[in-house]
């Protein structure tokens, strides 16, 4: 049996004009609630429940599979406005008025989206790992061993752990901890993340890196809400520089980096890493 709450925590659903999404809320309610974007190739199965577990102690937390993506159904869509809106509908039909969105990788792109278009919906943003929304300056591209992993038809355990934690013992062992973590949800037979779903998403970051650095620049300053930027000083995927040179770029953000972490820095350091969102949701 799980040694985490999240885990005992049961499927929902709410109905859409586009799809019935699947989602599962713990914590207390009441208050502003903590909406998570995921990654790519990623289901709600995936969010660590350690990192959940802490972050419910405070906040009222709610994982989802956008449209077309693991439990939810309607048709994948193929770029960060159609992640976008697919989150605002999901919101929308749960009653929301007011969230916070903590999103990580492509989450937190299309988080940042949301923010844009729904100011009025969006009052605190925490942006993992995430690239602003398309090209910034010097940020080296991934080496061509990370590439050939990323765009693997099928990403393995090891795949991951290579991905999104430092190549050291340290690192390593983390990963292989979260991958034990997360194993109770993935041992039934659970959906996962359809190739046409999968190349959607793949197909959304694309576009996004043609998208040139002035209208990124122009995006980032009409952010009004607050944005904590963290990242991992060793990731390979998304260099640490992006989301300094974001940072840079926000009128109202601030900037935190793990020195020894990488693109899941937030599974390396759950537990700290929740008290700096609730530290910074709550100030």
């Amino acid at each position: 049996m799980s040694a985490y709450l999240s885990d005992t925590v049961e499927n929902s659903t709410v109905t859409g004009p586009s799809a019935r999404f699947t989602y599962r809320r713990t914590g207390p309610h009441g208050g502003i609630p903590l909406v998570l974007l995921n990654r790519v190739r990623a289901t709600i199965d995936w969010w660590d429940p350690q990192l959940l577990d802490h972050l419910a102690a405070d906040h009222d937390v709610i994982v989802f599979d956008d449209i077309g993506v693991g439990y939810t159904t309607g048709e994948p869509r193929d770029c960060i406005e159609g992640f976008a809106d697919g989150a605002i509908e999901f919101i929308e039909a749960l009653g929301l008025t007011e969230v916070d969105l903590l999103g990580w990788t492509l989450g937190g792109t299309i988080a940042q989206r949301m923010a844009l278009l729904r100011p009025d919906l969006v009052r605190r943003l925490v942006l993992a790992a995430s690239n602003p929304g398309g090209q910034v300056p010097g940020a080296p591209a991934p080496n061509e061993k990370v590439l050939a992993t990323m765009t693997k038809p099928e990403v393995t355990g090891d795949d991951l752990v290579y991905l999104f934690f430092p190549e050291t013992d340290a690192g390593r062992t983390a990963g292989h901890e979260y991958l034990a973590r997360v194993a109770t949800r993935l041992t039934t037979n659970r959906p996962g993340v359809s190739e046409v779903a999968a190349k959607g998403q793949l197909t959304a970051i694309g576009k996004n890196t043609s998208i040139p650095f002035h209208q990124v620049r122009t995006d980032l300053k009409q952010i009004e809400q607050p944005v904590l930027y963290a990242t991992g000083l060793r990731d390979v995927m998304t260099p640490a520089m992006v989301s300094y040179t974001a940072a840079e770029h926000t009128d109202n953000a601030t900037l935190l980096g793990y020195s020894d972490a990488g693109h899941a820095f937030l599974f390396q350091h759950a537990e700290a890493f929740a008290i700096q969102v609730t530290n910074f949701l709550t100030k």
